[in-house]
């Protein structure tokens, strides 16, 4: 059956192939009672509309790259969510792709979506990665970049985060608060500013309720089960036994509570925990895993709206000196999430 095209459509109404055109593309020369003319004889006679030429024809694809560390991940699964969400109800589609936290592998994305012409790309940088040359590439060919999560001020692109150092205080100082005072820290690699941020939250709510900090008690790690399990066995079987355990993220948590849990210890009574990421499986471990959420489907709709901004910065701007300015970012509030991982007071209560 041979192809509807727009052709088609002009001879069915007696009108030109250039005026269905711009109809189904919403010129805004063509009056609405004519571009609806035209959409509903395009839909009887069943027309799809030719993406490529349609993409030729205007420079845009409608399609925007997406580029996270891993989709094993729910925090990046529920940002991608709340990108794709908003993106269908401005006409876009999504393509993406996971570095499964390898810099090589976001390198090859990143050319995959430049090659494959995408409108723009938001990404969060994988945890391997340490030269941001390709993301240099994205900026030096005008294609709006918008960076989430982990993000790299030098790149000067707009972002969006939470607020971590906040996040990490929260959850440190809410474990002061339950009665701990030897509270350990498993964090994650440093080059990577987040986890800093984690490490220095941390470091500055003991220090402003009095506590000691104890480079005996701060673990470094990779941000897995076994990276937490490693770092709990390390912390346990020094000289200096924490009571509780601030993880940087909940991959990390969990591996730690179940080390702890096998070794006996109860929780919260003898050792409290709190993650960080607000991952799928927090609320179902026994004990539920306290967290911070990092409100991920909210993260997601507003890196959306940063693409826009860049887009339309972009078609609309001609000033050289656009990159001098300040690029925009975005912090969202950290949600402390109390289960019972932590919860010693409900627990006495009980």
């Amino acid at each position: 059956m041979a192809r509807i095209t727009i052709h088609d459509i002009a001879k069915e109404l007696n009108t030109s192939p250039s005026t269905v055109s711009k109809a189904l593309n919403d010129h805004p020369s063509i009056s609405v009672a004519t571009k609806e003319l035209i959409k509903t004889a395009a839909q009887n006679l069943n027309y799809k509309q030719n993406r490529l030429a349609s993409s030729l024809r205007s420079g845009r694809t409608n399609i925007i790259g997406i580029v996270i560390p891993s989709s094993e991940i729910g925090f990046f699964a529920a940002v991608v969510h709340g990108i794709e969400r908003l993106a269908r109800t401005k006409g876009y589609n999504v393509l993406l792709f996971q570095s499964t936290e390898n810099g090589e592998y976001e390198v090859e994305g990143i050319e995959t979506l430049l090659q494959t012409s995408v409108d723009g790309i938001i990404a969060s940088i994988a945890m391997e990665t340490t030269n941001y040359d390709h993301f240099l590439e994205v900026k030096k060919r005008k294609v709006p970049l918008v960076l989430f999560d982990r993000t790299k001020d030098e790149l000067k692109a707009p972002s969006v985060v939470v607020d971590d150092y906040k996040g990490a205080f929260m959850a440190t100082e809410h474990l002061i608060q339950q009665g701990y005072n030897r509270i350990a820290h498993i964090s994650g690699p440093q080059h990577i500013k987040i986890f800093n941020d984690r490490l220095c939250g941390y470091v500055d709510a003991l220090r402003s309720n009095n506590l000691t900090v104890d480079d005996d008690l701060i673990q470094y790690g990779k941000n897995s089960v076994e990276s937490g399990r490693m770092g709990a066995e390390y912390l346990f079987n020094s000289s200096k036994k924490p009571d509780a355990i601030f993880a940087a993220e909940d991959f990390t948590g969990l591996g730690a509570l179940q080390y702890i849990k096998k070794q006996g210890y109860k929780m919260p009574e003898q050792i409290g925990m709190v993650g960080f990421g607000n991952e799928s499986f927090s609320p179902y471990v026994t004990p539920s895993l306290s967290t911070i959420d990092q409100q991920a489907p909210q993260m997601g709709e507003e890196a959306f709206n940063l693409f826009l901004e860049a887009l339309a910065q972009k078609n609309n701007s001609t000033a050289p000196t656009l990159e001098l300015e300040q690029p925009k970012k975005i912090v969202l509030d950290p949600v402390l999430v109390v289960r019972e991982s932590s919860d010693r007071k409900r627990e006495n209560h009980s």
